[in-house]
């Protein structure tokens, strides 16, 4: 069920520079590489060994996730994170194939190198594995568990299905056999044993069909979405377009209330489900035995609750516009008739959800829902950065930073 429901958070993304392409690489796309990274030095192989991983559970909130818990299990392994492009699935638009776009189109790789060694998967591919993870030297690692949806249930299905299949045969990728985990876990509780049975010197490349880390975030790595830095070029483009669109301050909210999220709330409603619904710790508490409840308005609030709580932090920010990123129905009209004529409310559909990320996350004040990870992403930005944001439904969110109610 938790890979069913985390598969809802995500509304349609349209890569703006893919770069796909097959192995092997030629001399020119290194060097492109090497500029998409940031950095134009060579890469030198890493002794202490690798992490790589698919992004292959939900969509960019999800892998947002995903992609801090592996950052901290690359940290306590001291290995060296191969960090994967985004996977963005392209269902409804030509060529109806995923899409997979480098971190760095978006976010400055060179940040995560501030708390630990990091490559992109595409320098990775083209400038070591050729030589250290070669065809033939390419092992699987996954648990027992998964192995048994293999067909001789001792292999791992690294390749089964969509994202899987694509996501590593876009970097020519195969794998030669298998190596079954169990009795470990990705917990710090298991860190001598990581090293104990899986020594750099003879397993030199850890591969994994998925992150190596919880859904949602564990509370102890949301800190680390400090490291999580917009691209320059990538904030000067939409800063560009918030100057002609928004004047400050302005309000900015995230609505889910489309039919899918519908149906996920129904689970809220008859009370199937506790306080733990996808990314609802970040507002009910991670501790389940404290945690307040979560309720229905918090998941689907009604028109009526939007209006009347962005009438009221647009009155406490004296905002002079609203804009409202939605994968659904903006509710425009009763949002204009809570906060008066004056004050200007916008809604596009944006070309990238990254780009509603980024104006949300520079808003005066942001108001988001407390079960949706895409929320979630935008609300740790705002934490690290000590900027004020509330939920839909929960009038006194839980302050940051802890658990205490």
């Amino acid at each position: 069920m938790a890979g069913t429901m985390a598969s809802l958070e995500w509304g349609p993304w349209i890569e703006r520079r893919p770069l796909p392409f097959s192995l092997p690489l030629s001399l020119s796309l290194f060097l492109l590489l090497a500029v998409v990274d940031g950095t134009s030095d060579s890469l030198s192989w890493d002794e202490s060994g690798y992490i790589l991983y698919c992004p292959c559970m939900g969509r960019f909130g999800n892998q947002a996730d995903h992609f801090l818990g592996a950052l901290a299990f690359a940290k306590m392994l001291n290995r060296t994170l191969v960090v994967p492009p985004w996977v963005v699935y392209r269902h409804h638009t030509p060529p109806y194939t995923n899409a997979h776009v480098p971190y760095s189109e978006y976010f400055r790789l060179d940040r995560v190198l501030d708390f630990h060694r990091a490559v992109s998967m595409e320098r990775f591919m083209g400038e070591l594995a050729p030589r250290h993870w070669p065809p033939g030297r390419r092992v699987a690692y996954c648990f027992t568990a998964a192995a048994q949806r293999s067909v001789d249930r001792s292999s791992c299905p690294m390749k089964d299905g969509n994202p899987f299949g694509p996501f590593w045969d876009h970097f020519g990728v195969d794998f030669d056999r298998s190596e079954l985990l169990s009795g470990i876990a990705f917990s710090s509780n298991y860190k001598s044993q990581w090293f104990e049975r899986y020594p750099a010197s003879s397993h030199p490349v850890l591969a994994l069909p998925g992150a190596p880390a919880q859904f949602p975030v564990m509370r102890e790595h949301v800190d680390l979405q400090r490291y999580v830095e917009w691209d320059r070029r990538f904030a000067e483009t939409v800063e560009r377009e918030m100057e002609q669109l928004l004047p400050r301050p302005y309000l900015a909210i995230h609505l889910r209330v489309g039919e899918d999220w519908r149906k996920a709330c129904e689970m809220v409603r008859d009370g199937s489900v506790g306080p733990h619904l996808m990314a609802s710790p970040q507002c009910v508490g991670y501790d389940r035995g404290r945690a307040r409840p979560l309720t229905l308005p918090m998941c689907l609030p009604s028109p009526a609750l939007i209006a009347s709580t962005v009438a009221t932090w647009a009155r406490a920010i004296s905002a002079r516009a609203v804009y409202i990123a939605t994968d659904s129905e903006p509710h425009t009209r009763e949002v204009q008739a809570a906060v008066g004529t004056q004050v200007r409310v916008i809604h596009r559909e944006a070309t990238l959800p990254q780009t509603d990320l980024y104006i949300l996350s520079q808003s005066d004040h942001f108001i988001g829902n407390c079960v949706s990870s895409f929320t979630a992403f935008v609300k740790r930005h705002r934490d690290v950065h000590s900027l004020p944001s509330s939920f839909f439904g929960l009038d006194t969110p839980l302050p940051s930073h802890t658990d205490e109610l």
